[in-house]
C-alpha cells in the first residue's frame, strides 16, 4: 500500500480539524473527529480500503476508549493516533500480509498507535505553546480595544500552529513512514524474537484501556452486571456489539424513567408537606 502525497495532505488536514475550536469545539473535534474509531473510517475512505481502516480503528479505540484530559493534562495525544498510527499501521498490515480481524493484526495495530500517541504528544503540547503567542496578542489587542484584530486572532492565527505541528508533521510522517515500515519488515522478520515482542505487548493494551475505563464506572461489585451484559448477548446470542449497543440504549431510557417517575414523587411528597404547614 502506498500513500501519495495528496492522500498525506487530506490526512493532515482532518488531523488538523480534529482539535480546532472552528469545528464545533472539542465536542466534535478532539472528542468525534479525532477519536479513533472516526479516525479509522477517514483514513480508510481516503486510502480506497474502508473496512481495514474502521477494523484498525476499532483496536486502537478500545485502548483509548477512557483517555481523558484533565486540565489540559494529555498522556496520548489520539489526534496523532488516529490520523498518523491508523495510515501506518494499514501500510504495516498490508506489508506483513496480516489481516486486521487477526490477533497479530490487531496487535500491531495498536502498538502502532501506541508509539504514535507517545510522539504525539509533543505535538499538542507544541501546539500550545504556539498559541500562548497568539493569546498574548489578544490580550494587547484588548488593551488598546482593537477589538476588532480578535476575529484574526480567534479564526486564523491558529491555523497556523495546526499547520506547525498537525497538519506538516502528520503529512511527513504518512508519505514517508510507508519506507520506514518497509524498512522495519526487513530488519524485523515475523518469527524474530522482537516482532513476538511487539505482538504480546500489542495484545495486551486494549487491557489497559478497558482497566481504566471500568475504574471510572465500576464503584460497587453489582457494577460489573450492566457493563458485561452486552459482552455476555454478543458471546451466547451471537448478536454483534452495534445489536448489543440498541438493547443497551433501551434499558438505559427505562432507567432513565424509572430515576424521573421516582424524582416526581419526591418532589409531590414535599410539596404535600409543605401544603400541610
Amino acid at each position: 500500500m502506498e500513500i501519495s502525497w495528496l492522500q498525506a495532505a487530506l490526512i493532515g488536514l482532518f488531523a488538523c480539524l480534529s482539535s480546532m475550536p472552528g469545528m464545533g469545539g472539542s465536542s466534535i473535534g478532539n472528542y468525534t473527529l479525532g477519536r479513533p474509531l472516526i479516525g479509522g473510517l477517514v483514513c480508510g475512505l481516503i486510502l480506497g480500503d474502508m473496512t481495514t481502516g474502521i477494523l484498525v480503528g476499532c483496536a486502537m479505540q478500545v485502548v483509548y476508549i477512557a483517555l481523558v484530559t484533565p486540565g489540559g493534562t494529555v498522556s496520548a495525544d489520539v489526534r496523532a493516533v488516529s490520523y498518523i498510527g491508523i495510515p501506518l499501521a494499514m501500510v504495516a498490515l498490508n506489508s506483513y500480509g496480516l489481516s486486521p480481524e487477526s490477533a497479530e493484526g490487531a496487535a500491531l495495530a495498536t502498538s502502532f498507535g501506541t508509539m504514535v500517541g507517545t510522539l504525539g504528544t509533543v505535538l499538542f503540547y507544541g501546539t500550545a505553546t504556539i498559541n500562548l503567542v497568539w493569546q498574548h496578542m489578544g490580550w494587547k489587542a484588548v488593551e488598546k480595544r482593537q477589538y476588532k484584530k480578535l476575529y484574526l486572532i480567534d479564526m486564523g492565527l491558529p491555523w497556523l500552529s495546526h499547520l506547525a505541528c498537525s497538519f506538516i508533521p502528520t503529512l511527513i510522517m504518512c508519505k514517508l513512514g510507508a519506507d520506514v515500515v518497509e524498512l522495519i519488515k526487513n530488519t524485523l522478520p515475523m518469527d524474530g524474537l522482537a516482532m513476538k515482542t511487539l505482538f504480546t505487548v500489542g495484545s495486551l493494551l486494549p487491557c489497559v484501556g478497558i482497566a481504566i475505563l471500568l475504574k471510572q464506572i465500576v464503584k460497587k461489585a453489582a457494577d460489573f452486571v450492566p457493563f458485561l451484559f452486552g459482552f455476555v448477548l454478543a458471546a451466547s446470542m451471537g448478536i454483534n456489539l452495534v445489536s448489543a449497543t440498541v438493547v443497551a440504549g433501551m434499558f438505559a431510557i427505562i432507567n432513565y424513567k424509572i430515576k424521573m417517575l421516582s424524582v416526581k414523587g419526591a418532589v409531590a411528597v414535599d410539596d404535600e408537606e409543605e401544603e400541610e404547614i
